[in-house]
């Protein structure tokens, strides 16, 4: 296992952590993931994440991070954290290596779970969530950008997310979304993931996707950039 996260450091930090998951883990209710848009994964259980957009297309990562994000805060972030920040209970998944070694580690723990001395820290997941659910959690957490990486652009989210309220309402004029996209765009592209995945599911990404120059989704961008930002303090 500690060849899963990035510094033998990491490692030993996640396997303290996973000793001392409360036996309340147990008792989490697994919440069915409607995996509709996303291609069928098939019967038999892969050991390689599918929906990576260099495997799957652009199109199709983006709908299982979408899905991933629904599916991990119903079934995950009781004790994985929410944003898969972890606070100390369990082991922080956005270390977990995007690579063939990470994905093997996260699908034995998502289908057989996690017992220790007779008391279930982690309950079974997968033939109650399916693999579809599994690979497109996966998906979600391993984008999970680089928090102290966002720090940086804090002030100049805040100011961008602040311009487009104003668009929103009508209160500003000369808006030049093409401007905004493209800023957003620089942003999202200097924020690294923590798994080594190549693109960080960053508010600053989210948001730029959501510009088209109309009101209705410059309130969606600013909503966006809030509700990150918040989370990120």
């Amino acid at each position: 296992m500690t060849h899963l996260f990035k510094t033998a450091g990491l490692a030993a930090g996640a396997l303290i952590a996973a000793a001392t998951f409360v036996s309340a883990h147990g008792d989490v209710k697994p919440q069915a993931v409607d995996t509709t848009g996303l291609p069928d994964t098939g019967d038999e259980w892969l050991i390689e994440n599918p929906y990576r957009a260099e495997a799957a297309g652009e199109e199709v990562w983006l709908r299982a991070v979408e899905i991933g994000a629904s599916g991990y805060n119903q079934n995950c972030a009781r004790c994985h954290g929410l944003e898969v920040v972890s606070g100390g209970l369990a082991p922080d998944l956005r270390f977990l290596e995007a690579e063939e070694y990470g994905d093997e580690w996260y699908m034995e723990r998502f289908r057989e779970g996690y017992t220790q001395n007779g008391i279930t820290k982690m309950p079974a997941f997968g033939e109650l969530l399916g693999q579809d659910a599994a690979w497109a959690i996966r998906t979600y957490i391993e984008t999970r950008p680089d928090g102290d990486a966002m720090e940086e652009y804090a002030e100049e989210l805040k100011a961008m997310r602040d311009q487009l309220q104003m668009y929103a309402a009508g209160e500003a004029e000369g808006a030049d979304p093409d401007a905004i996209k493209a800023r957003l765009s620089e942003i999202a592209g200097s924020i690294e993931t923590l798994s080594g995945a190549p693109v960080a599911d960053s508010v600053a990404f989210r948001a730029a996707n959501l510009i088209d120059g109309t009101p209705a989704r410059y309130k969606s961008a600013a909503e966006t950039l809030t509700i990150g930002l918040s989370a990120a303090q």
